[in-house]
């Protein structure tokens, strides 16, 4: 501890200036010759990349869209908005030096790191080597407790984790790349696309399985990769690939394991099926590769007998929510889910996807673009369908996560938590079980920290999700952790810009994706960005015209009229306590936390103090 005590009291961020370049460049061949990223060579090349340029002089250059092409081999027509790929590795690449520090590179004299938010290096001296490193000032004594203090936390969280890891036996992660459709029927790759995120979902309940979800998988759909590759960017040991043929009821399916580190095939398989037997070839692929893997198979869940045509329009649903955001797939499943329930009405799955579409259209704006149904018999038939999936099926995790959804919708948090947790017992790597828990129950009861914590696990299963990223910005914005929430947008973020004070950079972006249309789904962040920089008259036009009372009001409380503020809140009441109890913690109604009026507000709708 001696040590560590010493080492925490010299520790020092210092400008490239005040540093020797050459000991920077001896610490990045230590670092990059260390276990941890000779095993990773996209890691290394990514972190020599930053730290040369950065000794060069040429941080212009060290930016998402040149690292895309540079590092990561992306086409100049890269488009950091559909691939993530930058910003998923900085993630590991932060992670992976933390181990090195806290491993390998313990007693190193130079610390490198890649501070959130960027990608521009900081380099931290640390003693030793004290020629190549510019004198030192002393840390104030306040700091050096503090320093003191972080140094001893990491030093008992890892003798936590390595207690743990001993104790238990490691898990294995793997990935099922997008079967690939050789059909020659029209308008099939759904079924090929649904029937790979079933795979998944079965092999996501083997006891001892890491599974990355669908989202990360699909990223490669279409894209011919090395399997090295696809491996470590889904940073897994084994991946499954294969392909599907489906000949009007005649259904051919191949699959084959992969150990990512050699290439080498562990286990094959060939399935020629009549289609009504698809839930029987997912469950032998599943046991074909725990016998490989030697893995206990867990209890999983049951296998549903239901019709061809019910199942296809289930995973049409799916397929659609897959590709989707949460709120534009669940708006367009509705009709696909009642009409699988009406080919067969024991298929509680259908139930469960339905259920939770209704809960959260319920909490959102009714501008007639969807439903038939209005609000109040949207929520009847919302109990009613998850009441149906649990009694078909009280093992289904999706069915819980729709009922801890119900619940909320109904202001009943503490059933509504045991709900979520009970479904995330059930099935812990589904990312959307914990999404929805985040936005439905920790947000609006305002247990931020715990939202963030959720979505740090949503994340690790799900690290290249659209959808989650998003869910994870808007809670990091909601804590007030600006630049972190801003590194999990999609960019340009330009609510970052302006809650950060540059509206003046955000509205020409904004100005753009709105032209023509200033009462489209968003456009409340253009009157927000107005409001903000001062422009009261473009502010007032579009609050005008805004036919979403929560943008409204996001509007109104920018331009400093809180009564208008809280008119245009108590109009969109019918939405219920989850949307607006959520919305109130983002900063954007701050303003309105002191207000008297906030909490009568609260209490109308349910929420508790």
């Amino acid at each position: 501890m001696h040590q560590i005590e010493n080492r925490a009291y010299a520790q020092e961020t210092m400008t490239t200036a005040e540093l020797d370049s050459s000991a920077v460049k001896r610490q990045l061949e230590r670092v990059v010759a260390s276990l941890g990223f000779a095993r990773n060579e996209r890691l290394a090349r990514f972190l020599r990349f930053v730290v040369e340029r950065h000794l060069e002089g040429r941080d212009d250059e060290i930016k998402e869209s040149v690292l895309a092409i540079e590092v990561f081999g992306r086409a100049t027509d890269h488009d950091p908005k559909q691939d993530s790929i930058v910003r998923t590795e900085a993630s590991r690449l932060r992670a992976r030096l933390s181990e090195y520090y806290l491993g390998d590179g313990k007693n190193d004299p130079l610390v490198i790191e890649l501070p959130k938010g960027g990608y521009v290096p900081v380099f931290r001296g640390v003693g030793g080597e004290e020629s190549a490193l510019a004198p030192l000032s002393k840390t104030p004594l306040s700091r050096k407790a503090w320093l003191l203090a972080g140094f001893a936390a990491a030093v008992i969280a890892a003798a936590v984790f390595l207690s743990w890891r001993f104790q238990h036996p490691s898990t294995v992660s793997i990935a099922v790349l997008p079967l690939v459709n050789l059909s020659q029927e029209p308008n099939s790759d759904y079924f090929a696309d649904a029937l790979t995120g079933e795979i998944i979902r079965d092999l996501s309940i083997i006891d001892g399985l890491t599974v990355r979800s669908q989202t990360s998988s699909f990223v490669f759909k279409g894209k011919p990769e090395n399997v090295r590759d696809a491996g470590r960017q889904l940073d897994v040991e084994y991946l499954l690939e294969g392909s599907v043929l489906r000949s009007g009821q005649q259904l051919r399916i191949n699959a084959q394991l992969i150990r990512v580190r050699d290439d080498f095939p562990l286990w094959s398989g060939r399935y020629d099926r009549e289609l009504t037997d698809v839930f029987a070839i997912q469950d032998e692929i599943s046991r074909g590769m725990v016998n490989s893997l030697r893995l206990k198979l867990g209890q999983g869940r049951r296998r549903y007998e239901t019709s061809t045509d019910a199942y296809d329009l289930y995973l049409r649903a799916r397929a659609i929510e897959a590709q989707s955001t949460v709120s534009g797939g669940r708006n367009q499943t509705v009709d696909l889910y009642e009409e699988a329930i009406a080919k067969d009405p024991s298929f509680a799955p259908a139930y469960a996807g339905l259920g939770a579409a209704y809960a959260y259209r319920t909490g959102e704006d009714r501008l007639n673009s969807w439903a038939v149904l209005d609000r109040a018999e949207e929520m009847s038939r919302m109990h009613a369908v998850v009441e149906k999936a649990l009694q078909l099926d009280p093992l289904l995790a999706e069915a819980y996560a729709a009922l801890g959804m119900v619940q909320a919708r109904d202001g009943q948090w503490v059933q509504s938590e045991k709900s979520f947790r009970h479904a995330l017992e059930l099935e812990p790597s589904r990312s959307l079980t914990r999404a929805d828990f985040a936005l439905s129950v920790l947000m609006p009861l305002q247990r931020l920290g715990e939202a963030i914590a959720q979505m740090r696990l949503a994340e690790k299963s799900d690290p290249l999700s659209r959808n989650t990223q998003r869910v994870f910005a808007g809670v990091l914005f909601a804590a007030g952790r600006m630049d972190e929430a801003a590194a999990h947008c999609e960019q340009p973020c330009t609510r970052a810009m302006v809650l950060q004070g540059r509206a003046a950079e955000a509205i020409p972006i904004l100005e753009k994706r709105f032209e023509g249309n200033l009462s489209a789904s968003g456009s409340g962040e253009l009157g927000y960005a107005y409001a903000v920089a001062g422009r009261s008259e473009d502010a007032e036009r579009i609050a005008m015209i805004q036919p979403r009372p929560i943008a409204q009001a996001q509007i109104f409380v920018a331009l400093g009229d809180k009564d208008r503020a809280f008119q245009a809140l108590e109009r969109a009441i019918p939405m219920g306590p989850v949307r607006i109890g959520r919305d109130l913690t983002y900063p954007e109604f701050a303003p309105l936390r002191a207000d008297p009026r906030t909490k009568a507000l609260r209490a109308k709708i349910g929420l508790p103090e």
